[in-house]
């Protein structure tokens, strides 16, 4: 039996919460029922250990020799047993499948000693493994959820690799303006303290050197102050569904990272459904993998949809923050009765144009960070050019 912390309504339309235990979310849909309340949202509610998250790769590693080893005919125990005994893998995650492998031999489901991980196995991946217990094909979802988590991976490490040269040019901006104001300009200071008259951007200019020669703590300590509270403003729910829904409306970036965001949601929809997951339990998870709370919020309403008898595709389509390529091929799914075979397609498909839109992301950014670079060092150049300028002009007319 697993605890429940819910929202439902009464007959009367009265929003009534509470906890309640029951097997799945289908039992707890019914058990509600029976007392006359109609579910609106549910999450366990589990005490987990402070375990860090693991990798991708990871957990990669650790589905696809569950997957091998169990499909070789190894005992679930004596394959944990191998897992937690590899040499090649750190003491934490030793520690991790350690706790697994006890739990496993005291007669405890893989699934629920994975979930009293706390946070270190993923929701997507407890519940494929509850899936393939519930199934029998425990090798061959382990190789999938291998697959899947090698490409997020794949993915994530292409994210970081195409995000490397902006973040080169930032360091740069920060060092070349750090370098002018705090050792070329002061060399101009007696220069412009003889002439009587400075533009307006280049006592600016002079004003920006002193405060960074003298007090370049305090910029220091700004910056990281500012950065602590803009996590912490950030991390509020309401700023953060703002933020979230200011992305998606942005033109150009906006289109590119709805792509994003239906590819991750394609392959995690299509994962779960094909391992005989519910749907309803399927959304459940998958949305949480989307990365984007105004997205995440508005499926409120596409799971009582669909528990009203709706159509997924119909549910889908009025998502603001998927393509409409997503919509369209799930009613095809829907209409030839072949919808966890069109998941897998569309999920393929998007992953394809998510790499392309990261792509058109980073030749985006690349010349704005350059257009900063060369407005910062221009603004500098015309600053201490002018004034000498202008001082030349004023000798050449006295004679």
């Amino acid at each position: 039996m697993v605890q429940y912390k819910y929202k439902a309504k009464d007959s009367t339309g009265k929003i009534v919460s509470g906890t309640i235990s029951a097997n799945d979310e289908v039992d707890l849909h019914e058990r509600l029922k029976a007392g006359n309340l109609y579910l609106i949202q549910a999450k366990e509610k589990v005490e987990k250990r402070n375990t860090k998250r693991l990798k991708s790769n990871v957990i990669s590693e650790f589905s696809r020799n569950i997957g091998k080893l169990v499909g070789a005919g190894v005992s679930l125990v004596k394959a944990l047993r191998i897992i937690s005994e590899d040499e090649s893998i750190n003491p934490e995650e030793r520690e991790v499948y350690s706790r697994v492998l006890k739990l496993v031999r005291s007669g405890m489901a893989l699934s629920e000693a994975l979930l009293e991980q706390g946070d270190a196995f993923p929701p997507l991946f407890i519940n494929m493994i509850k899936s393939a217990e519930a199934s029998g094909n425990m090798d061959q979802i382990a190789m999938q959820m291998a697959s899947y988590y090698d490409k997020e991976y794949r993915l994530n490490g292409k994210v970081k690799s195409s995000m490397t040269y902006p973040k080169i040019l930032s360091v740069m901006i920060i060092l070349v303006v750090a370098i002018i104001m705090g050792f070329v300009m002061p060399q101009f200071d007696s220069l412009f303290a003889s002439m009587p008259e400075l533009p307006v951007s280049t006592e600016i200019l002079l004003a920006i050197s002193a405060f960074v020669k003298t007090r370049w703590y305090v910029l220091i300590g700004v910056a990281f102050v500012g950065y602590i509270a803009f996590e912490l403003i950030c991390s509020i729910p309401k700023v953060r569904y703002l933020r979230d829904k200011m992305l998606i409306k942005m033109p150009k970036i906006g289109g590119l990272m709805k792509i994003i965001y239906t590819a991750r949601f394609a392959r995690t929809l299509s994962s779960l459904y094909s391992a005989g997951i519910s749907i309803i339990n399927c959304l459940q998870i998958a949305k949480n993998t989307i990365g984007n709370a105004y997205i995440e919020q508005q499926f409120d309403s596409v799971i009582s949809e669909i528990r009203a008898g709706g159509n997924l595709s119909e549910a889908i389509d009025k998502v603001d923050g998927f393509t409409k390529k997503l919509s369209s091929s799930v009613m095809v799914g829907e209409e030839t009765g072949a919808l966890d075979t069109m998941l897998v397609s569309i999920a393929d498909q998007m992953e394809f144009d998510s790499e392309m839109a990261l792509n058109k992301l980073v030749s985006y950014l690349e010349p704005v960070m350059i257009v900063i670079m060369a407005i910062i060092v221009g603004f500098i150049m015309i600053s201490v050019i002018q004034p000498i300028y202008g001082s030349y002009q004023q000798i050449s007319t006295s004679y």
